[in-house]
């Protein structure tokens, strides 16, 4: 992810999440970490055949742990296979970052994309109340060990 896509990112941001949705400014926060030698944070986009943004994830590290801090596909991307892509390649990042486990927060109401990470080797860990808010929706913590050898697309797909 880069400067320009934050536009198209916040315009998903709000159509999938319209009331906990981001703002530009943690955005520009994130990305702020994400270039450099000292860079903290991997945020990546997806485009369809058009170069229209069709989704995005991002994902925090601080020392051996890593966090997915988001990822969301167009709801026309659904069942395509587009999430476990974006999650394949924040898992490769929080290996790259050496990271030793990777956490995450799903609203409890999401079981799509509890689906998602259990596919991947997440386990639940507990719940955050009220997490989400205004909605003061709560949060399933997820955690998933050894990021390097999760269940990710590829290795799904390559047996």
């Amino acid at each position: 992810m880069r400067w320009w896509d934050i536009e198209p990112v916040l315009k998903l941001e709000h159509e999938l999440f319209p009331d906990d949705a981001w703002s530009a400014g943690m955005f520009w926060s994130e990305l702020a970490h994400a270039r450099g030698p000292q860079a903290t944070r991997r945020y990546v986009v997806a485009e369809d055949g058009s170069g229209r943004l069709v989704g995005y994830a991002g994902l925090a590290a601080a020392g051996d742990l890593a966090d997915v801090q988001t990822i969301a596909a167009a709801r026309d991307q659904w069942g395509t296979g587009l999430g476990a892509r974006l999650l394949t390649d924040l898992l490769r990042a929080a290996t790259a970052f050496e990271c030793a486990e990777v956490l995450l927060e799903v609203r409890v109401d999401n079981a799509r994309a509890q689906k998602l990470y259990e596919r991947f080797g997440f386990e639940p860990i507990g719940f955050r109340r009220g997490y989400y808010q205004p909605g003061n929706v709560d949060a399933l913590v997820m955690r998933l060990t050894d990021p390097a050898q999760a269940r990710t697309e590829s290795s799904e797909s390559n047996g």
